[in-house]
This record gives structure tokens, sequence and C-alpha cells, in this order.
């Protein structure tokens, strides 16, 4: 990805309606009893449009201003966070997206990824919560959801940051030709 002034105002603007969305009206949803968590798949799209070093500056940059809003311990969300940019653009910079659910599958698996890796986190920092097996099915459904709603994520992303887009082939049309003396 190229990265240019007009560019990096698009990320941003990206990264805080993501964030908005997230703290505002995914946080309230709750279907089977948990909430979506987009924060994940919008890293990953992110990382799998811009490559290794966009996907952790923005995974980064994601989970520093998630725990700097909702008060948490500042850097947990975003160490998790910079290591799914991370993987997810170096899956990019290793492998073709050759088929159009590598990002969904992706996405899922990364969330799996980060809501496992947090978890371990908020256990370490001594967060006194009560785990039991329904956070094995929270997890679960999170990335389920993640599934589902990367596929909009992912469009809206590459749809935003597609001027900067190396491997975007431009689409050229044709005029209609002239007919001379009709």
């Amino acid at each position: 990805m190229i990265v240019t002034p007009k560019i990096l105002a698009r990320i941003v603007a990206i990264v805080v309606v993501g964030v908005l969305l997230q703290l505002s009206f995914f946080s309230q949803v709750t279907l089977f009893g948990t909430s979506p968590d987009i924060m994940p798949a919008l890293v990953a799209s992110l990382g799998l449009l811009g490559g290794s070093q966009a996907g952790a500056v923005s995974g980064f940059g994601i989970g520093l201003l998630v725990d700097g809003l909702i008060g948490e311990f500042l850097g947990a969300t975003s160490l998790v966070l910079l290591s799914v940019g991370y993987l997810a653009g170096l899956y990019r910079e290793r492998f073709d997206v050759t088929s159009s659910l590598v990002p969904p599958l992706l996405c899922m698996g990364l969330t799996l990824f980060a809501e496992l890796a947090f978890g371990a986190l908020q256990l370490l920092l001594g967060v006194n919560a009560p785990v039991s097996l329904l956070v094995v099915r929270d997890i679960i459904i999170q990335s389920i959801y993640a599934f589902f709603l990367s596929i909009p994520i992912y469009i809206a992303v590459r749809r935003v940051l597609r001027p900067a887009l190396i491997d975007e082939v431009a689409v050229r049309r044709r005029a209609a030709p002239t007919v001379i003396g009709a």
C-alpha cells in the first residue's frame, strides 16, 4: 500500500469509525449471549490490504485508542491487535489471496487468536474475573461473528483504500467507437 497524506487520513477515518461503531453499537448488541468484536476483523482487513507493517501499526493504534476510551490497562489490547495485524499482513506477503473465502476465514482465525490472547493477558495482569466454560463458548461465537462481519468490513476497507492498493488493477472503460457518416 502506498501511504500518502490523503490515504493516511482515510486510514485514520476507518480506525475512528470502526472504534466508535464497536464501542457504541456492537458492544450493545447481544446475539446468543455475546456481543461481536469487530476490532480483530478490522485490523486483519487492514493487514491483508496493507501488509505486515501497516497491519501492525494500525493494530497498535486501534488497540491503544480502545484501551484509552474504555479505561483498561494501556497496552493489552494494543499488543493483541498489533500481533493480529502483523500476522494478517504476513499472510498477505507470503501467500496470495486467491479465494474470496480467505479474508473471512483469516479474520475468523485471527479473532479466535485475539480473544484467546486477550483472555490470557487479562489473567496474567491479575484481573479478577470468573473463568468458566462459557468463556470458551463466547470466544467461539465471536469467531463465527467475525467470519460473517468480516465480509462487509473487508469490502468497505478495500473500497476506501482502493487508490493506494498496489495489486488493484485499474479498470479502463473503452470509449464507444464513433461512426463517421452515419
